[in-house]
């Protein structure tokens, strides 16, 4: 590592609303002072977080640049100026863990390129709360982003993401956006296999949190209905 570099700190971000004092540990506010550069998806939202833990006497001085899905590589060497310059620098995901499902993993992999100490901080992921909770195979597992919004390539990736479930014993992580619960969950029911397992983890640490393993046979009993709620949806067959 240079030593006059500055560091670049993984800053959690809540997963629901109003959850700053159980889900963001001390560690996480005793280091942020030491920090005046942030790399955010949506810098509105991120002064607006920083601001709710009441570490900073004012947010005004703080500076902010944007890393979202849209920011080519290329521009990473300006955004991690202030790296070299000495100073640390923190990525916020708009949700949970950067990185992981986010695309502040562009400002790590720049990192480890250019020997800048990279520093991941403890905070919630609903990918891994979610699958904690489920009672799936926590030994093989696999996250795979969005379905299709078609639901014919989504109905074919549903039952390739079962077969491949069962030949490894892996489970099967995937997230939807909130309107698209219900949706996603009938083609789950319409796709799989009666005896596999499917888990619903609906606003994790939030209020309405509500985690749920059952068959697929056992869910179209049930005949449920989703609220509008960041959603993680697991299956092992």
């Amino acid at each position: 590592m240079e030593m006059n570099n500055g560091k670049l700190y993984l800053i959690p971000n809540i997963i629901a609303d109003e959850t700053q004092s159980s889900v963001i540990p001390a560690h996480v506010r005793d280091v942020l002072p030491s920090i005046e550069h942030f790399l955010a998806e949506d810098v509105r939202t991120a002064r607006r977080y920083l601001s709710s833990l009441k570490i900073y006497p004012t947010v005004e001085f703080l500076h902010f640049e944007v890393l979202n899905k849209e920011t080519p590589e290329s521009a990473l060497s300006v955004l991690m100026k202030p790296i070299k310059a000495g100073y640390n620098v923190g990525v916020i995901s708009e949700s949970g863990c950067p990185g992981v499902a986010d695309p502040g993993a562009l400002a790590v992999k720049y990192a480890h390129k250019n020997n800048i100490q990279v520093v991941p901080l403890v905070g919630p992921s609903s990918l891994l709360l979610a699958l904690m909770a489920s009672g799936l195979n926590g030994q093989q597992f696999a996250f795979q982003g969005y379905l299709p919004i078609d639901a014919k390539e989504a109905s074919q990736r549903i039952k390739e993401l079962e077969r491949e479930s069962k030949a490894k014993n892996q489970t099967q992580m995937f997230i939807e956006t909130p309107y698209r619960n219900n949706s996603v969950f009938d083609h789950l029911l319409k796709n799989l296999q009666s005896d596999t397992r499917l888990t619903v983890a609906l606003d994790v640490t939030g209020k309405q949190e509500l985690i749920r393993t059952l068959k697929v046979e056992q869910w179209k009993k049930q005949k449920e209905s989703w609220p509008k709620t960041p959603a993680v949806f697991l299956l092992l067959a």
